[in-house]
């Protein structure tokens, strides 16, 4: 499987691949048929990363295959990448002939979104000045996009440093701000069939949710629509700043939002020691019937898992099978697999992104 050079034929034989591969993996947990949900062939990722690589006095989009970071493999276009990407990849590589915008350039980095709004990401070797912040002002009006500027201490933004998304689910749309530097799902078809999933999965309820590692609030928008009220964590700063946007625009005041890592609040739920952003949230209030978590490839640490036993229902979001299945083996004397899926998320590649619910036995 090649990422730089995808052949769509083979896309249904390492999609079953991956499919036999989860369901040998859950097999010890009796856990059912996993759904499956597949990813277009091509032109699925709304992020992409390039360095630039120089050389005869131009300048290259250039990636490197799996484990080797000394021989570039340059490219002109990259299919899995969006539409969009694809179409400004040769518009921005026409604009570094200006010396103001090409010169000690060393990275791009783009990010789209489905609604089609679009930020490239420039980083450099050198200072940014006026000549860099003229030109590079032209060119977003040009593009018809955003522009971020980085060098060591420097950030420049040219209209916004986010782009904006909007997901369907169960009829509603929902609209995101996605800011750049920040955690979002690279590929958003797939993550829009996740989000229904998701939304279906945990039913409507009339009791409450804590969601732990919400980023920006992918899953806690339409979540939030079929419970009573939701406690979500976070603790990166950025992600705080953009849930709380994404909440305010989508006109859901259900939701109290801590910044908080998943292991701080299991301390405070375990009365381990107070934390001062904790203050006025009445925690003994909540009727807490189902716990979503989505954490990094890391999975959850022992006590948060441990934490995560005290619920009724648990719903999983996992980019690492590996330690979701760690931690299933903590789960499996009290919690039983209800429904489980598979989300290609990385085409041509061997990573999976999952999600399991489960309930107490």
């Amino acid at each position: 499987m090649n990422v730089l050079q995808p052949d769509p034929a083979t896309y249904p034989a390492q999609l079953a691949e991956k499919q036999q591969r989860f369901r040998a993996l859950l097999a010890p947990f009796a856990a059912p048929e996993p759904e499956v949900f597949d990813s277009a062939r091509l032109c699925y990722r709304q992020r992409a990363e390039f360095r630039v690589w120089h050389e005869t006095g131009q300048g290259h989009y250039a990636m490197f295959a799996p484990g080797d970071k000394h021989q570039p493999v340059l490219l002109d276009q990259f299919p899995v990448a969006s539409q969009r990407i694809n179409a400004l990849m040769p518009q921005l590589q026409a604009a570094w002939t200006d010396p103001a915008l090409g010169h000690k350039l060393f990275q791009v980095e783009f990010l789209t979104s489905l609604a089609g709004d679009a930020l490239i990401t420039l980083c450099y070797h050198r200072p940014l000045d006026d000549a860099w912040q003229q030109a590079a002002s032209a060119l977003a009006d040009q593009l018809g996009i955003s522009l971020v500027g980085r060098s060591r201490g420097q950030r420049r933004v040219i209209g916004r440093d986010y782009v904006e998304e909007c997901f369907r689910v169960a009829g509603r749309d929902f609209t995101y701000r996605q800011p750049e530097g920040a955690f979002s799902q690279p590929n958003a078809g797939v993550c829009q069939k996740m989000l229904n999933w998701a939304h279906e999965v945990l039913g409507p309820r009339e009791d409450d949710l804590l969601e732990l590692y919400c980023g920006n609030g992918n899953f806690t928008l339409p979540l939030a629509t079929r419970v009573r009220q939701v406690l979500a964590t976070e603790i990166s700063k950025t992600s705080v700043q953009a849930a709380l946007a994404n909440l305010a625009s989508n006109g859901l005041d259900n939701v109290t939002l801590v910044r908080l890592s998943a292991e701080e609040l299991t301390q405070a739920l375990n009365n381990v020691r107070p934390f001062r952003r904790l203050a006025g949230i009445p925690l003994a209030d909540y009727r807490f019937g189902t716990v979503f978590v989505d954490p990094p490839r890391a999975g959850m640490d022992p006590d948060t898992c441990e934490l995560t036993r005290r619920f009724g229902r648990i719903l999983y979001i996992s980019c690492n099978p590996e330690t979701l299945v760690r931690d299933l083996a903590r789960l499996q004397d009290t919690h039983a697999i209800g429904r489980c899926a598979l989300f290609d998320q990385f085409p041509y590649t061997h990573h999976m992104e999952c999600g399991v619910l489960l309930h107490r036995k």
